[in-house]
């Protein structure tokens, strides 16, 4: 969180890779009227719904960053579902076009299990205070809630051990365009 995988997926994007989503595909799973949205509300209640019948995301984080457990529960709904999901997007994606490079940008790629899914784990580094004051820049956390949720994610030294590359995004966005792009020929070069 805060670390820049979204922008690198961005300047991948502006390169001609193709991108999927994790955020946007889970958010699509807990709409209204989903199976995923029932099943969340069955394990965490009612009081996860807006009265519109819309996920309440903070009080469903407010949940799950104060209880392991309740995490796990969470994840256990949402990432096979998310999973399949980029699997069914990347086999489209490639019977169009064979030679395509898909970026998958998921924060929790490692914590799924789903880096096992793909050929290459790119991981995107920043130093704490820099995420820290994206998260904000955001405008809908505080600096505890901030800390909180980089404290709860895999540290950047373990997700180091499954990356095949490294970003460094602890300079300015034109720094990370130019390491995406002589990332991206490089892909392009290993196909």
């Amino acid at each position: 969180m805060g670390s820049g995988k979204s922008l690198a997926a961005k300047f991948f994007a502006e390169q001609g890779a193709h991108i999927i989503d994790a955020d946007q595909l889970s958010r699509d799973l807990v709409r209204p009227g989903q199976p995923a949205l029932k099943e969340i509300a069955d394990v965490f209640g009612e009081l996860i719904l807006e009265p519109s019948g819309k996920l309440d995301r903070e009080a469903l984080a407010k949940i799950i960053f104060e209880d392991t457990e309740k995490k796990s529960a969470l994840e256990a709904i949402l990432h096979p579902k998310v999973i399949a999901n980029e699997q069914e997007k990347y086999l489209n994606i490639c019977a169009n076009d064979p030679t395509a490079i898909v970026i998958v940008d998921a924060a929790l790629l490692i914590e799924s299990g789903n880096y096992k899914n793909v050929d290459k784990v790119i991981v995107v580094r920043s130093n704490e205070e820099q995420q820290v004051q994206r998260i904000l820049s955001r405008g809908s956390q505080s600096y505890d809630q901030a800390i909180a949720r980089i404290k709860n994610q895999m540290s950047f030294e373990e997700k180091s051990r499954y990356a095949d590359f490294i970003l460094d995004n602890q300079s300015q966005p034109e720094d990370l365009r130019q390491k995406v792009h002589e990332l991206y020929v490089k892909l392009l070069k290993n196909q």
